[in-house]
This record gives structure tokens, C-alpha cells and sequence, in this order.
């Protein structure tokens, strides 16, 4: 079968190393890709916002199953699209994925559902935005309610900084449109995890445990980012809280939308604020993470295209997942600037080093080839991603490849994985030791 992937990013070259690895593929094309994705798929000039040119691509190539990578597709009706001329998809249509595209439907449609969440408050005038922070106090976090490349949240430790993110998003137009409206929300102290599920709009079937690490520098520090590594799984998501996250959030979330005539096909990813006192969610995305899938590929034994295939045709419940219980640790290598600005074109040194490596993949995200050289092409650029025996051993050997890797400006953080020895230490448990392995 023909499979084609639309994105351009490090979790679109995890979907198409793993795709490449069933049996029943003959070919896979990634649309529009980057040099890395090109040494082991067809790139495809087209870009993820061309709905129509996709699906006229998917048509004349006989293409069996498209996956959509990013959100912005997904938000333009590219599953709609599909759909309408008969073609195999996998991701939520427009109305599913606004859990995502825009974070006041989220907010108001988990109220409903009694699906736990920070209080919050949705606005369109800057000024009602800027005198409910005042009533309510800092910290805070405001949000812009549309797509913002993971950059859209701002935490804000006092009130004045949260009145600036008020007016960078809605007066600056910092995200453009994304900035219409702003959900002001309660800041919650504890730990951010990512919970992903696959579901046909009736079984609600787990990944196992990741955890993301947004922010730019070590120790939690800078910006948000659109992740800087990550690793699964994650000892601080117990068998029981997993229990518990798919009783009280993915459930809910699936019969929600079910009781609204709207039938989620495709990942569900919850990212929850889990203290020792309860879970919350504070957002969800309608697709996979980046940089949580690379992790999540190299673990899964079972074929991605048959539980694709099964989420699409409504047999998810017949599906179980094999995973290896070897941990997975990946480390983003980003230009230097990101997620400001950033320049382009350095030249990339050490990957011919890392071309047969056993124990991990490189992949990438940002990249270009010129001239037979592969140099940098984006902000976050590559995904280096290892597995080892424990979370120690997987984060030994990720920072030991990474290390072989350079261009000038190269930054990343040296502190990826470091929290699950923490929480080893504090919860007792083993490093695998979590539901969903």
C-alpha cells in the first residue's frame, strides 16, 4: 500500500521511519518533508495548508492511508476534505480537532463535561481581560485562543506581566488571528505529563506515558517552546493515575463529542498538570506531540498502519498495544535564537558518525540538504532520540550522540530525562514502571 504523510517536522520523520517498517508498505510519500525524511521517503513539493492539492495528489497517486502530522491541516478540514472524495485518513475533522484549534471551545466544552480543568476565563477585549487579572491576581497564564505553534501560553508571575501578554497577543498580534480571543487561566503548581490515546470514537486506547520539556533552558527556564526533548515513559503516571486519566479525561472527551454528533478519529493528547492532589488538564491537542511521538515510534513494536487502519474502520477495540520496555529519551538540537529569531543555512557536522547508530535514531526537523551537506533549515532542527535499559542508561547514550553532532549557534538543553530519576527516587518505583509500557 501507498501511504502519505503530511508535515515537515521531527514527528513527521518518527511517522514515516515507523510507517516504513510494516510489511504490507510498498511506498511512502511525505509532503513537503525535509532532507532527512527525504533519504527514506518521496518528498512531495505541497504544503500542509494546500487541502486541495493534497487530496488531488492522494487521488492521482492511488494513495491507500494519508496521516496528518501538525494541526494546521487539521484545522482547515484536510480530514473533511478527504473524507468527502472516499479517501482513507487518519485524524479528527474540523469540528473534532477543535479541542485544539481553538482553546475557548476546549475550556467551555470540559466545564460541561465536568472534565478537570484550571478556572479560566474567555475574552475578546483586551480591557475585560487586562480587569479580570486584576481581580483575580498573579500568577496567571494567558493563552492565545487559536494555533500558535506551541508558543501561545505565557506565564505570567505578576499581574503587570500578565497585562503585557494581554497586549502582545490581542493588541500586538503577536499569533496574528490566534490572538482574537485570550483564556485567561488559573496557574497550577505540580508537574506537566502527555497523554496520548488512540480513538475511533468509541474505545479510547492509551500510549504509553511521556513527558515533554517546553521551556528553552535547563532547570525550566526561558520561553515556552514547542518542546525541547522528551521521554517516555514517565514513573510519575502510576497504572492506577492511568486509570484514572482515561475514566476522567479521554472518556469524557470522546462522549462529549459523540453527544454532539461529532466522532473523534485519531490521537487524542491531553496535557494534564498532575499534583498529589488531583489531575487537570490544560489543553489538548488533536494529534501527536513533537517531541513526544519520536520517543513513543522507537518504542512501539506493534504496526502503526494496522492501528491506523483500525482507529479509521471502528475496530479499536480488537487492537492492543506492544511496546518496548526499554525507556526512550529524546534531546531537541535547536538554532541558536529559537524560538525568537534565528538564522539559517549553518552546515551540520557529525551525522555521518550517527548514519548506522544501534541504539537510537537522528531525526529531523528543521533541515535542508545543499550541495550534498545537510544544514539547518528551521528553529528546532533535530530530535535526537535514544533507548537504554533504564532512563539513566537511554539518557547516557542520547547526550553521548548528541555530543558528535555540531553547527555554529547550536544550542539544546543538558537536562532532558533528569525529573523521571526524581520521581524514581521519590515514588520508589523502577523506571519503567508505569502503565502503558
Amino acid at each position: 500500500m501507498k501511504v502519505l504523510v503530511i508535515g515537515s517536522g521531527g514527528r513527521e520523520h518518527a511517522l514515516v521511519w515507523k510507517i516504513r517498517q510494516s510489511p504490507r508498505v510498498s511506498r511512502v510519500f511525505c509532503a513537503p518533508g525535509n532532507a532527512g525524511i527525504g533519504e527514506i521517503a518521496d518528498l512531495v513539493s505541497l504544503t500542509p495548508d494546500d487541502i486541495h492539492g493534497l487530496r488531488r495528489f492522494a487521488q492521482q497517486e492511488g494513495v491507500d492511508l494519508t496521516v496528518v502530522g501538525p494541526e494546521l491541516p487539521l484545522s482547515l478540514g484536510l480530514v473533511d476534505e478527504f473524507e468527502a472524495y472516499g479517501l482513507r485518513v487518519f485524524g479528527p475533522t474540523r469540528q473534532a480537532a477543535q479541542l485544539e484549534t481553538s482553546k475557548a471551545f476546549a475550556k467551555e466544552f470540559m466545564r460541561r463535561q465536568g472534565i478537570p480543568t484550571p478556572y479560566f476565563g474567555v475574552f475578546s477585549d483586551p480591557d475585560e481581560a487586562q480587569r479580570y487579572i486584576a481581580e483575580v491576581g498573579a500568577p496567571i497564564v494567558v493563552k492565545a485562543d487559536g494555533l500558535a505553534a506551541g508558543k501561545g501560553v505565557m506565564i505570567c508571575p505578576t499581574v503587570q506581566e500578565a497585562y503585557e501578554a494581554v497586549d502582545e497577543i490581542m493588541r500586538a498580534r503577536l499569533f496574528g488571528d490566534a490572538g482574537d480571543r485570550v483564556v485567561v487561566e488559573e496557574f497550577l503548581e505540580g508537574e506537566e505529563v502527555s497523554f496520548l490515546a488512540f480513538t475511533d470514537g468509541q474505545t479510547v486506547l492509551p500510549l504509553a506515558t511521556a513527558q515533554d520539556h517546553k521551556r528553552a533552558f535547563d532547570g525550566d527556564r526561558g520561553p515556552n517552546t514547542g518542546g525541547m526533548g522528551a521521554y517516555s515513559p514517565t514513573p510519575l503516571v502510576t497504572p492506577a493515575l492511568a486509570d484514572r486519566i482515561v475514566q476522567e479525561v479521554m472518556i469524557p472527551a470522546v462522549k462529549g463529542l459523540r453527544q454532539r454528533d461529532i466522532v473523534y478519529k485519531g490521537i487524542l493528547y491531553a496535557g494534564l498538570m498532575v499534583s498529589r492532589e488531583s489531575v487537570k488538564v490544560l489543553e489538548f491537542n488533536a494529534r501527536f506531540g513533537d517531541p513526544e511521538c519520536q520517543p513513543l515510534m522507537l518504542r512501539l513494536r506493534s504496526d502503526l498502519v494496522e492501528v491506523m487502519e483500525a482507529v479509521i474502520e471502528g475496530r479499536l477495540a480488537e487492537v492492543t498495544l506492544s511496546w518496548d520496555p526499554r525507556p526512550a529519551v529524546c534531546v531537541v538540537l535547536a538554532a541558536e535564537g529559537y524560538p525568537g529569531m534565528y538564522e539559517t543555512g549553518k552546515i551540520i557536522t557529525g551525522l555521518d558518525d550517527l548514519q548506522h547508530w544501534q541504539d537510537g535514531v537522528v531525526f529531523h526537523a528543521g533541515t535542508a540538504k545543499v550541495d550534498g551537506a545537510f544544514t539547518t533549515k528551521g528553529g528546532r532542527v533535530l530530535a535526537v532520540t535514544a533507548l537504554g535499559a533504564d532512563i539513566p542508561a537511554a539518557i547516557t547514550t542520547v547526550y553521548q550522540a548528541v555530543k558528535k553532532i555540531s553547527w555554529p549557534g547550536m544550542h539544546y538543553r543538558h537536562d532532558i530525562g533528569q525529573r523521571a530519576l526524581l520521581y524514581r527516587a521519590t515514588l520508589g518505583q523502577n523506571s519503567s514502571g508505569e502503565a502503558g509500557q
